[in-house]
């Protein structure tokens, strides 16, 4: 069996949880791993607590922020394939082990994610992600058209994933930028996995082979009350309905189906979150413009 470099990536701020997330990269079965923190952490205890460990990791101060820090981090690894971790996230032993097994199984695979359990930060689980009841492949287009028209996000965060590092270096630094629209300030994962994915095929395993951090006491993008760009992962969902519709991968006639969708997550949400309003103003006026045009 072929064994690629895989390259777990962990771009890192927050020490709290980051000595568990590191020893789940370092206690995976699968032989041929380099580990990359890239440490954007204001103290240093990231850096102090990866001292520890040296000779197991590659170890990079790093100024960039947010996204900066995870691009920079990502486009670093050597591996042929890449698994990101986020500092508070945990590995199953088995992780990489078996999104390798099938990566190989097809060239055409771009992007595999599994199934996962959300943690809290006593490490207890709280809710088990399970988009699928068996393990499968989808087309990317397929994948995409499922997230806008269902205006989910099933594959999950970004530590549920691995990729192929010669499809990044192919996109660039516009990693969470799909067609037209920035999603860096929100749903920048799910713009991420358009682009990876795209013309190829995406695969779901059906193991738990990923723990996903969330509760409320953390600071987190995932937590309204630390990220002032909360609401752009709803407003997000509006715009990349509009992009996948500009490039013919949603019918004009399925627009038409989603206005009351997007008309209530406004009516829910504008009022909290101004982004959402406009980005339903945006919505509305690609609808006319349609209507203009048949």
């Amino acid at each position: 069996m072929s064994l690629p470099l895989v390259s777990i990536v962990i771009p890192s701020y927050k020490p709290g949880h980051f000595e568990a997330c590191l020893k789940s990269a370092l206690g995976q079965s699968y032989p041929n791993i380099e580990i990359l923190v890239s440490d954007n952490c204001p103290t240093e205890a990231i850096k102090d607590m990866c001292a520890k460990y040296s000779g197991l990791l590659i170890y990079q101060r790093n100024s960039a922020l947010r996204e900066q820090n995870v691009l920079t981090a990502l486009f670093a690894a050597k591996g042929q394939l890449i698994k990101p971790l986020f500092d508070d996230d945990v590995l199953h032993p088995f992780c990489v082990e078996r999104m390798v097994a099938t990566m190989n199984m097809d060239p055409e695979i771009q992007l595999v994610f599994s199934s996962s359990q959300v943690i809290n930060v006593d490490n207890e689980r709280t809710e088990l992600r399970r988009p699928y009841q068996a393990s499968g492949s989808m087309t990317a287009r397929d994948m995409q058209r499922s997230m806008v028209l269902g205006m989910r996000n099933f594959v999950g965060e970004f530590s549920t994933i691995m990729f192929r590092r010669e499809r990044l270096w192919e996109i660039g630094r516009h990693l969470f930028r799909y067609h037209k629209h920035d999603c860096t300030l929100g749903l920048a994962d799910v713009a991420a996995y358009f682009n990876l994915a795209r013309d190829g095929k995406v695969f779901y395993i059906d193991e738990e082979l990923s723990y996903f951090r969330h509760d409320q006491r953390l600071e987190s993008n995932s937590n309204v009350n630390s990220n002032p760009n909360f609401g752009y992962c709803f407003s997000d969902y509006i715009d990349l309905l509009i992009e996948s519709c500009d490039i013919g991968l949603v019918e004009p006639e399925e627009l038409v189906v989603m206005q009351q969708t997007v008309d209530d997550v406004a009516a829910r949400l504008s009022g909290i979150f101004p982004m959402v309003g406009r980005s339903q103003q945006r919505f509305h006026q690609v609808l006319a413009a349609q209507g203009a045009a048949s």
